[in-house]
């Protein structure tokens, strides 16, 4: 058995991951509240989701015996030529909450007619070992963000962001409808493809 740490503070993107990683044979899912170390701080200053995923990745697998998995994800909405992007958790402001982020998309988003309003989720997974980068593994999901937030699950921009096809939101759909066409779900699908190798 081969510990596997998830390299995010954010609980619910822990346990959207949680969820799909605990059907892999091999592997021990640990959080950071599991360890008795304090986690790094990193600073998340790279201009892609890659960038900053793998740099967490590396960083934190230089501390920790075992895998390391790191997640950057954020919304690209066009008509914004695709912010906010990898400042998506803090869009109106460091620390920002969800609410807040929403606010400034909805404002921005006030006079967008309706067939410019395409925006996509992106996921990049890094997974390192001991300094070394394993692999990346990206997932996107297209949609278009609507007028005023709709429903109360999920987190992030999921109240605003409908996917291509659906007639709710992320925010609107079961947590259970969402994990089966996220973005997140496309990358981990792509890393369990290949994890296999390392095992």
């Amino acid at each position: 058995m081969v510990n596997l740490l998830i390299a995010t503070t954010n609980k619910h993107k822990l346990k959207e991951l949680e969820i799909r990683l605990k059907s892999v044979k091999g592997l021990k899912i640990v959080g950071f509240s599991e360890l008795d170390i304090e986690p790094p701080i990193i600073v998340e200053d790279g201009t892609t989701f890659r960038a900053n995923a793998v740099k967490k990745a590396l960083t934190l697998s230089r501390y920790f015996e075992g895998f390391v998995l790191a997640d950057d994800s954020g919304i690209e909405v066009d008509a914004l030529c695709g912010k906010p992007g990898v400042r998506s958790s803090r869009f109106s402001r460091i620390n920002a909450t969800d609410a807040e982020n929403n606010k400034k998309l909805i404002k921005l988003m006030e006079n967008v007619p309706e067939k410019k309003r395409t925006a996509q989720f992106v996921c990049v997974l890094a997974l390192a070992r001991k300094g070394e980068l394993l692999g990346t593994f990206e997932g996107f999901v297209k949609g278009r963000i609507v007028d005023k937030r709709k429903g109360k699950n999920g987190f992030g921009y999921d109240p605003l962001f409908q996917p291509d096809g659906c007639k709710m939101t992320f925010g609107e759909m079961p947590p259970a409808s969402k994990n089966k066409i996220s973005h997140r779900t496309e990358a981990l699908k792509k890393l369990e493809a290949s994890i296999g190798k390392y095992l």
